[in-house]
C-alpha cells in the first residue's frame, strides 16, 4: 500500500523527470545574470567589490534559512505547493531586479528574494524526483537532474550577455523572469496535489529536528564536501567574468576570443559534462576516491588561477576553465551520496541540511573573493592571487573533515 502510494503521487516516469528537470532548468537559468554582468553592475553603481561580494552572495545567504523550513515541510504536503512558491518569487525577484532596482540596497533586495525562491524550487525539484527511485536509477537522475542545472547555469552567462547587448540590463533580468514564470506553468500541470503519504513517525516529529541527520555520519560527510564545493563554486562563478574581463583589459585579448560571459558559459558546460561523468566514474571507482581526487585537484588550480592575471588572457581563460571541471568533478557524485545515505523518512530533512550547509558555503565564497581584492587594493595579480587562493585552504580543511567523518560513518 504504501509503495503504490507514493509511486501514484510522485511517478517515476521518464516524462515526468523530463518535465521537473525543464522546470529546473528554466528556473536557474536567470541565477547567474548578475554574476554575468558584474562588471558593468560595479561601475554602473559605484560599488567596492566588497559590496559586489554581497550582491552575489545575498542569494546563498537567503536560501540557507529558507531551504530547511521549505524542502522539510515537502515530507508533510505535497511539494508542488512549495514549488510553486519557489518559481513565483523567483520570477518576481528577476522582474523586480529589471524594474525596481536602482542601487546596491534594492538590488541587495530582491537578489535575497531570489534566494529564497531557489530555496523552494532546487532541492524540492530534486526530491520530487529522487522519492520514487531507489539505488542507481535514483543515482542517475539525480546526476540528470545536476547536468540540468548545471547547463542552466552556464548558459545563463551566455543568455544574460545576449539579453544585454539587444536591451540592456533590464533585458537581461526580464528574460530571467519570464523563464521562471514557465517552470511555474509547468509545475502547476505535472506536480502531483495530493498530500504525500505518512513516512512513519519521522514526518511528525519536529519540523526542524536536524538531530536524526547529524547522527548519520555517513550523510554529514558528503554534507561537508558539498559545502566546500559550493563555497568554491559560487566563488568562482560570482567572480570568474570580473576576473577575465580585468584580464583582458589589462593584457588585451586576442581578436579570436568570445566576450568573458560566453568564455565561462563554455567552462560551465563543460563542468557539467564532467560531473555526469563524475557520478559514474564515482560509481566504478568509489565516491570517496573521486572526491579526494577533485578537491586536491580543485585546490591546487585555486592556488594558480589568480596569478595568470598577469601572464596572459588565453592562459587566464584555461586556468578558469580547468579549475571549473575540477570543481564539477564530484558535484552529482556528492549529491547523490547525500541522497543514498539519508534515512528514507528524513530525506526532506537530510536534502535540507545538505542543501543549507552547502549554500552557506556559498554565500562566504564570493563575499571573501570580494574581501580579499579590496584588502589587496584592487584586481591586480596579488588581489587575485589572494582572492582566488584563500579557497585552497578551505578546500583542504573541508577533505580533512569529508575523511573524517567517512571513515566514522
Amino acid at each position: 500500500m504504501r509503495e503504490a502510494g507514493r509511486a501514484a503521487l510522485t511517478p517515476g516516469s521518464r516524462s515526468f523527470v523530463a518535465a521537473i528537470v525543464a522546470a529546473q532548468v528554466l528556473t536557474q537559468i536567470g541565477a547567474f545574470i548578475l554574476p554575468a554582468l558584474l562588471p558593468g553592475t560595479i561601475e554602473r553603481w559605484q560599488l567596492s567589490k566588497t559590496k559586489a561580494g554581497w550582491l552575489v552572495g545575498i542569494f546563498f545567504a537567503a536560501y540557507v534559512p529558507a531551504v530547511p523550513v521549505l524542502l522539510a515541510l515537502t515530507d508533510r504536503v505535497p511539494v508542488r505547493r512549495i514549488y510553486l512558491v519557489g518559481t513565483g518569487l523567483t520570477a518576481l525577484s528577476h522582474l523586480g531586479f529589471a524594474f525596481v532596482a536602482d542601487g546596491f540596497w534594492s538590488g541587495l533586495l530582491m537578489r535575497a528574494l531570489a534566494g529564497v525562491g531557489w530555496a523552494g524550487a532546487y532541492m524540492v525539484g530534486l526530491k520530487a524526483i529522487a522519492d520514487p527511485l531507489e539505488g542507481t536509477a535514483q543515482s542517475r537522475a539525480v546526476s540528470w537532474h545536476a547536468a540540468g542545472v548545471g547547463i542552466a547555469g552556464a548558459v545563463s552567462f551566455a543568455a544574460a550577455n545576449l539579453f544585454d547587448a539587444l536591451g540592456g540590463p533590464s533585458a537581461a533580468f526580464a528574460f530571467g523572469g519570464v523563464a521562471a514564470a514557465t517552470a511555474f506553468a509547468i509545475a502547476v500541470v505535472v506536480m502531483p496535489g495530493k498530500l504525500p503519504p505518512r513516512l512513519g513517525d519521522a514526518a511528525r516529529g519536529p519540523l526542524l529536528d536536524f538531530r536524526p541527520v547529524f547522527q548519520n555520519r555517513r550523510a554529514m560527510a558528503w554534507i561537508v564536501g558539498y559545502t566546500v564545493h559550493t563555497w568554491e563554486m559560487a566563488a568562482l562563478r560570482g567572480w570568474a567574468v570580473s576576473f577575465l574581463a580585468s584580464t583582458a583589459a589589462r593584457l588585451d585579448a586576442p581578436g579570436w576570443m568570445p566576450s568573458p560571459a560566453v568564455l565561462f558559459t563554455v567552462a560551465g558546460l563543460a563542468g557539467v559534462a564532467v560531473s555526469v561523468t563524475g557520478n559514474e566514474t564515482a560509481q566504478k571507482y568509489g565516491r570517496a576516491r573521486l572526491v579526494l581526487w577533485a578537491m586536491i585537484a580543485a585546490a591546487l588550480l585555486s592556488l594558480v588561477t589568480g596569478w595568470t592575471t598577469g601572464v596572459s588572457v588565453v592562459v587566464a581563460a584555461a586556468a578558469v576553465m580547468l579549475w571549473n571541471v575540477a570543481i564539477y568533478l564530484d558535484s552529482s557524485a556528492l549529491t547523490a551520496g547525500t541522497v543514498q545515505a539519508a534515512d528514507k523518512r528524513l530525506r526532506g530533512a537530510t536534502m535540507g541540511l545538505h542543501s543549507m550547509a552547502g549554500y552557506a558555503g556559498g554565500f562566504l565564497g564570493p563575499l571573501g573573493v570580494g574581501w580579499f581584492l579590496d584588502l589587496a587594493g584592487g584586481d591586480g595579480a596579488l588581489g587575485w592571487g589572494l582572492a582566488f587562493g584563500h579557497l585552497a585552504v578551505v578546500t583542504l580543511a573541508g577533505l580533512l573533515v569529508v575523511r573524517r567523518l567517512g571513515r566514522a560513518g
